[in-house]
């Protein structure tokens, strides 16, 4: 699926107060980021890190609640997701040029 599609798609399910738009998407972004990472480590502890197909079936939904989150959020902030993707692409390119892939921080 095209990005900028999805991103129209998913805005067609978009429910919160308007005025609130940019903090109400940044706290489920976190919120439904914690589901993910809840469900990996639930698989760690109660399967011995065996991710059977049906955590992965969970965990791909919930990354499809992150993914809806970073779309409303993105376009809270006035930017497509093909924006934001090609922003991403480009400073990992210039990273991995520059050997600076490793590490921390954004300005690398």
């Amino acid at each position: 699926m095209d990005m900028n599609a999805y991103q129209a798609a998913a805005n067609e399910t978009a429910i919160f107060p308007p005025d609130q738009g940019i903090v109400y998407t940044a706290l489920g972004l976190a919120s439904e980021a914690g589901e993910v990472t809840d469900k990996v480590k639930k698989v760690i502890r109660d399967s011995g890190g065996d991710f059977s197909s049906e955590a992965r079936e969970g965990i791909k939904k919930e990354l499809g609640d992150v993914l809806w989150y970073v779309s409303s959020l993105a376009r809270e902030l006035g930017f497509t997701l093909e924006e934001v993707a090609e922003a991403n692409i480009l400073k990992l390119s210039s990273r991995f040029d520059r050997d600076m892939i490793g590490g921390s921080g954004d300005e690398r």
